[in-house]
């Protein structure tokens, strides 16, 4: 396989070639780090709160999200997880993790000594930079879900969601012609949101009639992207993107 295209198919390069860039060096060094590669049924936690690994996990295939319980048993998810994401890579300098990480769906995940990483960042300064950048994005979106679900309506709360998830989408070469992978239930939307099932399947119900989106099953489409962007009064600067991928005139939806 030329190196190129080796690069660019990989998940973890795909991510960063996203928000930075690096040298074919780099890369190849970044392809090399040693890894345990295991495949994780949905629903599975990969790690708890209070725990103190001694690894950090690349999502190579699938979705996963954090979150957190209350005392009462109630989750609230913080963040989804993406293919080239490493979720949990703030464990490299955190000795106990404060929430927990889990599976979506049947995910495939690589776990990376942190031993292996600090080497590879202490070797390859932009890599150290790469993944600080990458973490303070992390931060950047926690800041946007907090303004979301502490200051928007149920309706514009589901819409910014849906457009963070197919802009995140894009950037990694997910999705065609407007249409996604979207495996979250109503209950996850739900969670991520800090709102019930039953109000989670009322919005979303409510962006179906608006005309901006189609969700059959775990295909999500895009009908009309200006619609839907304007209902979740949605602005990208906070993923902090090379490209804005979210400008392609394919989300435009049929009437464009």
């Amino acid at each position: 396989m030329a190196p190129s295209h080796r690069f660019s198919s990989h998940p973890l390069l795909r991510k960063l070639d996203s928000i930075c860039t690096l040298s074919d060096e780099e890369k190849a060094a970044l392809l090399a780090m040693p890894m345990q590669v295991v495949d994780l049924r949905s629903h599975q936690d990969i790690v708890r709160e209070g725990d103190r690994p001694s690894r950090s996990c690349l999502l190579l295939e699938g979705f996963t999200c954090f979150f957190k319980m209350t005392g009462e048993g109630r989750r609230q998810i913080m963040a989804f997880g993406f293919p080239g994401d490493i979720p949990d890579l703030l464990s490299l300098h955190l000795d106990v993790l404060d929430n927990s990480l889990s599976t979506i769906t049947p995910c495939k995940v690589g776990f990376i000594g942190h031993e292996t990483l600090r080497d590879l960042c202490s070797r390859f300064p932009q890599i150290a930079s790469a993944f600080w950048r990458d973490t303070l994005i992390d931060a950047s979106i926690f800041r946007e879900w907090m303004l979301n679900i502490g200051q928007r309506e149920a309706y514009s709360r589901l819409a910014h969601l849906l457009c963070e998830f197919i802009v995140r989408s894009q950037a990694i070469g997910l999705g065609h012609d407007g249409t996604y992978y979207a495996p979250m239930t109503q209950g996850e939307l739900g969670d991520a949101m800090g709102i019930s099932t039953v109000h989670a399947n009322r919005v979303l119900q409510g962006l179906r009639g608006a005309g901006l989106i189609s969700w059959r099953g775990t295909q999500l489409t895009v009908l009309d992207w200006d619609g839907l962007k304007s209902a979740g009064d949605f602005d990208p600067t906070y993923l902090h993107l090379r490209e804005q991928t979210e400008s392609l005139s394919s989300l435009r939806g049929p009437g464009a």
